[in-house]
């Protein structure tokens, strides 16, 4: 399929999802979002082994909502527009693969929020995220006040909700809002490589371990740890668990499918 606000790019097993709107700071309409869902649909039924979610251009990962839309919906329009924004969101999250934003410049409002969703989060050092809602007369509504605070901690998340603060690369990083911070002509290839290892990893336990990551927000703790439990002696059995522990012992290299 193709589109015109984004594309679907391939390398191997790995698919980089490119909001391609550079001239709108790679804002979210309506087209752009039924676009990502689409694409997102694609990537599952063609078995991408990792995601990579980024934006156009050197300037802007994500912007953010297109505003001119918003302004004039009314509460009904407005929650269809949430609960797109969530399935999306809640998609990435919950994609059988890895994913990683290649935040590659500004992320604010619901760029931050589909950051947010992400397993992975890789900043350039020009890179500013933020849930800026609140100088919008809202809040953050695909998911940022419940994500965010599990990656900062509840003060930190008010804070930057409260006062609708735009944070830098490092302290992105110093929050915990990222997980590393790259030279801004460095950061495609070193996310491109990170996914190309990742797709290289068995696959069924990477899906694992992420159901039983997701869990522990989902449950209380015992609950997540049974799952935990679940899903890693499920695993056992399969070729991959048997090729892995193979090659341990054989101090070779394995050959996962």
């Amino acid at each position: 399929m193709s589109w015109d606000t984004i594309r679907l790019d391939w390398d191997g097993d790995v698919a980089t999802l490119v909001v391609d709107r550079p001239d709108r700071m790679n804002s979210l309409n309506v087209e752009t979002l039924d676009a990502i869902e689409e694409a997102l649909a694609e990537a599952r039924r063609e078995e991408a082994r990792c995601l990579v979610l980024t934006g156009e251009g050197e300037e802007a990962f994500v912007a953010g909502a297109d505003i001119s839309y918003m302004q004039e919906l009314g509460t009904a329009e407005a929650q269809t527009y949430a609960e797109q924004g969530h399935r999306i969101a809640a998609t990435l999250e919950s994609f059988p693969a890895p994913t990683i934003a290649a935040i590659n410049g500004y992320a604010f409002g619901g760029g931050c929020e589909l950051a947010l969703a992400c397993d992975l989060r890789v900043a350039s050092e020009r890179a500013l995220l933020g849930q800026t809602e609140i100088d919008l007369g809202i809040i953050p509504g695909w998911g940022g006040t419940q994500r965010l605070p599990a990656l900062v901690g509840d003060e930190v998340a008010r804070r930057m909700i409260f006062f609708g603060e735009r944070v830098d690369a490092t302290d992105a990083f110093e929050r915990g809002l990222v997980g590393e911070v790259v030279a801004h002509d460095e950061l495609r290839e070193h996310v491109a490589e990170m996914a190309r290892e990742l797709a290289e990893k068995p696959k069924f336990a990477l899906r694992a371990a992420k159901e039983a990551l997701n869990a522990v927000h989902d449950s209380p703790r015992s609950t997540g740890l049974e799952h935990e439990a679940r899903a890693w002696s499920g695993l056992f059995g399969t070729h991959d668990q048997r090729e892995g522990m193979s090659a341990f012992l054989d101090k070779r290299d394995a050959e996962f499918e």
